[in-house]
Formats: structure tokens, sequence, C-alpha cells
């Protein structure tokens, strides 16, 4: 058990399904404070019946504070982590400027829940679309060894913050009634259009949010000798991040053998029968904290290839989901010692 947690970026919208589920999942925690920036000090929020005031974001709110699980941007957290440190907390970080650091573990419960041990103060929870992903590969690539994938993912507003779920309601609204509208969060309309691009020009082509794909997973699995081969594209759907997935394997896998080990893996929800019109979709999978798995199928162009769709919720398993499990594996550690 913890004797006291601190929620940062308390009133943001994965601070908001955070302090959520920390409530619904009864975390072991004497003591719990919520902290924001100075625009949101002051605001009352319900926690476990009791109302909390949330504190301004500076040094001395981290005193006497053993765990952080934070949901900031980097420049913040780059700022604040090491006051925690220094007070001697440990943080859950969603953020993506701790993620490649080489002495800080990227975690992802299903798939390495082992790395959890080696960390030095901070631990970095992965960028959304990644994780959705390699939960995915996680029972294949123990199974038969993934060499190769190809992924298509196609994003959700939500993954650019309330500003992007604005964006989408308010420009469809302003395009059905042939109006101009101004993008707040997006560089090109997205209301009825979707748009090749997340993230600036990083390698070759590449963008940073599909660079992030390729060097998050190889350190998430450790192995570098994946090839992957990213597209990322944002679509005109409020939430929840689905992809298009190819994996090539060192040995055949079957669609019946693949689908046995999709639905023993957890945190995977197995939803695939074709003829049915039964298949993972955004809208189904919203709320869910679970990987959806559906239209599993052989690959036609390789031996070895095995194609399949996976649609997950962004802002749960995505950020604050798979923070709050992180944050678990240190509570159930700390209870063994």
């Amino acid at each position: 058990m913890s004797e006291s947690l601190a929620l940062v970026g308390a009133t943001g919208a994965v601070g908001s399904i955070v302090r959520r589920l920390l409530e619904e999942r009864s975390f072991p925690c004497k003591r719990i404070k919520f902290l924001a920036s100075s625009r949101s000090a002051g605001t009352q929020l319900a926690f476990c019946g009791e109302m909390h005031t949330v504190e301004e974001l500076r040094p001395e709110a981290f005193d006497g504070v053993d765990l952080v699980i934070a949901s900031t941007p980097d420049e913040v957290s780059a700022e604040f982590v090491p006051w925690a440190k220094e007070r001697g907390a440990i943080v859950v970080d969603e953020s993506g400027y701790w993620r490649m650091d080489p002495t800080v573990p990227l975690i992802v419960p299903e798939v390495n829940p082992q790395a959890v041990a080696d960390h030095a103060g901070v631990i970095a929870s992965p960028n959304c679309s990644t994780t959705q992903m390699v939960v995915a590969m996680k029972p294949l690539h123990d199974a038969a060894t993934i060499r190769r994938l190809i992924v298509s993912s196609y994003q959700a507003a939500s993954g650019a913050g309330v500003a992007g779920e604005r964006d989408l309601s308010n420009g469809a609204r302003a395009a059905l009634d042939e109006n101009d509208y101004q993008y707040q969060a997006f560089a090109h309309p997205l209301a009825f259009n979707v748009i090749p691009q997340i993230g600036s020009s990083k390698h070759e082509g590449y963008t940073s949010e599909e660079m992030k794909m390729v060097h998050e997973t190889h350190k998430i699995f450790n192995d570098s000798s994946i090839r992957i081969c990213p597209t990322c594209v944002r679509v005109p759907v409020t939430n929840c991040h689905s992809e298009s997935i190819l994996v090539e394997t060192e040995r055949k896998l079957t669609v019946a053998e693949a689908t046995e080990l999709f639905e023993a893996a957890p945190g995977i929800k197995v939803v695939d029968d074709l003829s049915s019109g039964k298949y993972p979709m955004p809208l189904s999978c919203s709320g869910d904290d679970a990987v959806f798995i559906g239209r599993i199928r052989e690959d036609l162009s390789s031996d070895n290839g095995l194609a399949f769709w996976c649609v997950s919720d962004n802002l749960r398993k995505g950020a604050a989901t798979n923070a709050v499990q992180i944050a678990e594996l240190l509570a159930a550690r700390n209870a063994a010692v």
C-alpha cells in the first residue's frame, strides 16, 4: 500500500479517468492529493465520497508523497518529475518526455511487467497507439516470434485532447451547415476527411508518431530486430484508435491458433465473426479497458503472415488504465517486500 498518492494533471481528460479508475479499482493508498496548474488550483473534486481541493503543481506539493501518477505535456513533466524524485516519490508518467530515457522502464503490464523492478524513480507509459499494438503482439511474439510488422493506425480526435474532440464536433457542424470553421488542434479539416500525418516530420518520410511506435515497441520487447513499418492517420472518429496490423512470424500461425492465443491473453477480447458483421469498432469499444481483436486472417502475400484488426480506447488502455495498472504493479511489489 502507498502511504500517499498524488495525481498530477487531475483535472485533464486523462487525469479525470485516472481518478475514476483509482476509485473503481479501490487502489490501496491512505492519502491522496490532486495537483494541476495554477489555472485549475482551487477546483473541488470528488473522490471516494469526499471533496478534495486541487493544489497547484509546485515542488512543495510532493512533500510526503510516495507515488505519483501524472498526465501532463512533455515540458511540464520535464520540470516536475525531478521535484518528485528529490522528495523520494516514484513517478508513473504518461508524457512522452521520459519514454526513451535508458534509465526509465517503459511498461505495458500485460507485456513486460517484470521491467517495473528496474526503475530509478520514474516509470513511463507508452504512446497510446503503441500500447494497444504491443498488447496484441505479445501472445503472437511469445508463440512464434514476430520478425516483421506493418501497421496502419486510424486514430481518433480524442488523441489530440479536448481540443481535438471539440474540433471534430464543431468542424462537422460547420461543414454540414456549409460554414467555415477555424481548426485549433489540426492543420487540416478533420470532419469528413482523413489526415495522413500525426506528429512532425521525423525520419526519412516518417512522422514522430510513427517513429514512436517503432522505438517504443523495440524498447518494450527489448528486441530491436523486429522490423516495423507504421503509417499513422487521423480519422473523424471521436474516441478509440483502430489499427490494421500484419505480422510475419518465424513459424506459421494458423487463424485458429492465433485466435486461441488472443483469447487466452490478458487484456484482449476477440470479436471476430465476419459473416455476421461482428468485429471491433470504435463505437462499441469506447469506455472499455480491453484491446479488441477481430478480422483475423492469414496473409495472402506471405507464407508466415497473419493480418488482424485492433481497436482500443486510447484514453483508457492507451493512457489512464495503463498508468493505473503500473501503479498497481508497484503497490503489489511493495506489499510483497
